[in-house]
């Protein structure tokens, strides 16, 4: 245990911001960038902030992947095809957390945000240019799993998700977004469970090797699987335009926190 005693004020903030997290990460992502901050504000010391609250969000996107079972039909393959690249990429990540300095990877964290939201602006476009690009050499459709970089790519998420996972969720959407043919919607409900896999196992190698607040990750947990809920009920309401907006939207938010801090 951290040693850190909250008050019931303290709780409930904590239950709180789990629950906003989980709705976030369910619609978009970046929900750590709710939680985080508000276990380093309580004195939770950081390390154990990280794996307490990678621990406690992998409950939230369980459920959220539940609220958009629908969207998960047919993606049977495609869902274990990137799931190996998950499951690789986040056991690196949290290998890398033990390896490296203090803030190696959260230095380069701005930049991967302003990365994701340009690719899911232009996303649209991108792909309607690889689409014509294939027609125009006589290709055809683009296979279901998407081109051959996209495994890799999903893997690097992977590593970034399981060393910390701020924007893991809008970095990914925007990648899968170019590489598959396929509405944000079906994509976010992949997203969801591709980011509790990376976060499950990230927090099984947490709660071994580093020292892991269970308080917090229950109070964490509970407010993300009904955040959650909230989250797929009303954001899988949303047209594809009007999400693409609000990925926009906490993106920037995000950057703003980092570049803050």
């Amino acid at each position: 245990m951290s040693g850190f005693d909250p008050s019931w004020v303290e709780m409930v903030a904590i239950l709180a911001a789990g629950g906003v997290a989980g709705a976030i990460n369910t619609v978009v992502g970046s929900g750590t960038l709710v939680t985080f901050p508000t276990l380093l504000a309580f004195g939770v010391p950081p390390i154990v902030a990280n794996a307490s609250n990678t621990i406690g969000l992998v409950p939230g996107s369980l459920s959220g992947a539940w609220g958009y079972r629908r969207e998960l039909a047919g993606q049977r393959a495609r869902i274990l095809r990137f799931a190996s690249a998950s499951a690789l990429g986040g056991i690196l990540g949290a290998v890398l957390l033990f390896a490296l300095p203090d803030g190696a990877f959260s230095a380069i964290v701005p930049a991967l945000i302003v990365l994701g939201l340009v690719l899911v602006v232009t996303g649209p476009r991108i792909s309607a240019a690889i689409a014509r690009r294939r027609e125009a050499r006589g290709l055809g459709e683009r296979p279901e799993h998407g081109p051959w970089w996209l495994w890799p790519v999903v893997a690097l998420c992977g590593v970034y998700g399981g060393y910390f996972g701020a924007a893991q969720g809008i970095i990914m959407m925007a990648f899968l977004g170019i590489g598959l043919d396929e509405t944000l919607q079906r994509l976010n409900a992949m997203k969801n469970l591709l980011v509790a896999l990376v976060n499950g196992i990230a927090g099984v190698l947490f709660a071994v090797f580093v020292d892991v607040d269970w308080l917090v990750v229950l109070l964490v947990g509970v407010g993300a699987v009904v955040g959650a809920q909230v989250g797929a009920r009303y954001g899988r309401r949303l047209p594809d335009g009007v999400l693409r907006g609000i990925i926009v939207v906490v993106g920037v938010v995000a950057l703003g926190v980092f570049l803050a801090g």
